[in-house]
């Protein structure tokens, strides 16, 4: 009996030795703020999973979130505090809670970039 149940686990395991690997885990973006505006907003919007958020009409910012959770990306647009700016948003574990740590990338106005870092900033203490 024992013999068996052995010999049936047998073309079980061949299956398995023969299954594919699971992919790689996609190679986050780091923001490479040398990098013009053009071409690092290429690169955001050239991730494979990148899915955009509903814009909101009249809204001069466009946020896109990574498939599966834990990273987003703003690009701004003409108008918007701070344009053009690239920001980033990462889940990240600190101290036993979920925390948003947020990154960017100013190409125009200092302080408008600032604006808006502050506004993504308070978003994550919530």
């Amino acid at each position: 009996m024992r013999d068996a149940a052995l010999l049936a686990l047998i073309p079980l395991l061949a299956l398995q030795a023969c299954a594919p690997e699971p992919p790689p885990a996609r190679q986050k973006l780091v923001l490479d703020c040398n990098l013009p505006y053009e071409t690092l907003a290429a690169r955001v919007l050239a991730q494979p999973g990148l899915k955009p958020a509903p814009q909101e009409r009249g809204e001069p910012y466009r946020f896109y979130n990574m498939e599966g959770g834990g990273e987003a990306f703003v690009l701004t647009q003409p108008g918007a505090p701070g344009h053009p700016a690239v920001f980033k948003q990462e889940a990240a574990q600190e101290n036993g809670r979920k925390v948003m740590n947020n990154t960017g990338c100013a190409y125009g106005d200092k302080a408008g970039f600032d604006q808006v870092m502050t506004y993504l900033e308070s978003l994550s203490s919530r």
